[in-house]
């Protein structure tokens, strides 16, 4: 394997990275505050964004439209244009630092993960907080949505996985988007108009025996991969009505900071604090 670019930054630390899914462009999340788009095929910087107060940690482009999100040590989640180089607004409501950021694949929400020990789902085009996932009792490091069911994926300090249903909030932001102004605003004063939860615990994975720093789902396959500071990376499987462990990955000697899926093959990529991948 053979380096294709690298970058410099003069950052003490690199936080986050995200691809775009079309463009050559590469986003970096930096310790210093910054946040920088490179063109990784000329290898050139094309622009730098410093608007958030403190390190920036959770970075992500958004699947079709010209926007990406950031989440900081500064407790906000932003979402910039990258097209004007500028933040179009900031949502604010995280009480701690804000772990990871991403867009739905195809709502207009996005989900942040937060050491306030609590995952929130933002509407970005109405620019509010739809729903607060409490449960977790540590830093909850990421939060993920699935490529295309209903649910959400999330790693605690706490040493578990949950895997939320949010089929509840799908149903909601679709019967408030017939209604009229008069009858969403007496409806949300009554309540919830389903009498049920938006969004609901479906797993609790435990089998980590230290804080979990990283899951996610497998784009296909009814798979959740997970790795955390006990050193191991786990794969589980789930179906409609339970979630098992299929197999423990061991090899590192640090912490595993994240792992990933490849999408097309039966491989796994994990990174550690042991300077190994």
């Amino acid at each position: 394997m053979q380096m294709l670019t690298k970058f410099e930054t003069k950052s003490s630390r690199v936080k986050g990275t995200a691809f775009h899914p079309k463009r050559p462009w590469i986003l970096a999340s930096l310790h210093n505050g910054s946040i920088q788009l490179w063109d990784y095929r000329m290898g050139t910087l094309l622009e730098r964004f410093d608007e958030h107060e403190g390190p920036v940690r959770g970075i992500s482009f958004h699947p079709t439209q010209e926007l990406f999100v950031s989440g900081g040590d500064d407790y906000k989640v932003k979402v910039w244009n990258y097209r004007t180089r500028r933040c179009i607004f900031t949502l604010q409501g995280h009480l701690d630092y804000v772990r990871t950021a991403y867009f739905h694949p195809e709502q207009p929400w996005i989900i942040s993960a937060s050491d306030d020990q609590t995952i929130r789902i933002w509407n970005w085009q109405s620019r509010q907080c739809i729903a607060v996932l409490t449960g977790h009792n540590h830093y909850v490091m990421c939060a993920q949505f699935h490529p295309t069911e209903d649910l959400v994926v999330s790693a605690c300090l706490d040493q578990t996985v949950r895997v939320w249903d949010i089929s509840g909030l799908r149903r909601k932001s679709a019967a408030g988007a017939q209604m009229d102004p008069f009858s969403s605003q007496r409806l949300n004063a009554q309540g919830d108009f389903f009498n049920v939860t938006d969004v609901v615990v479906k797993f609790v994975l435990e089998g980590h025996t230290r804080g979990v720093n990283w899951a996610t789902f497998h784009p296909t396959m009814p798979l959740i991969l997970s790795c955390g500071d006990d050193r191991q990376v786990k794969i589980w499987r789930m179906n409609d009505s339970r979630a098992w462990e299929v197999d423990t990955c061991r090899g590192h000697y640090h912490n595993v900071n994240s792992a990933l899926f490849h999408p097309k093959r039966e491989f796994i990529l994990s990174d550690s604090e042991d300077k190994t991948i």
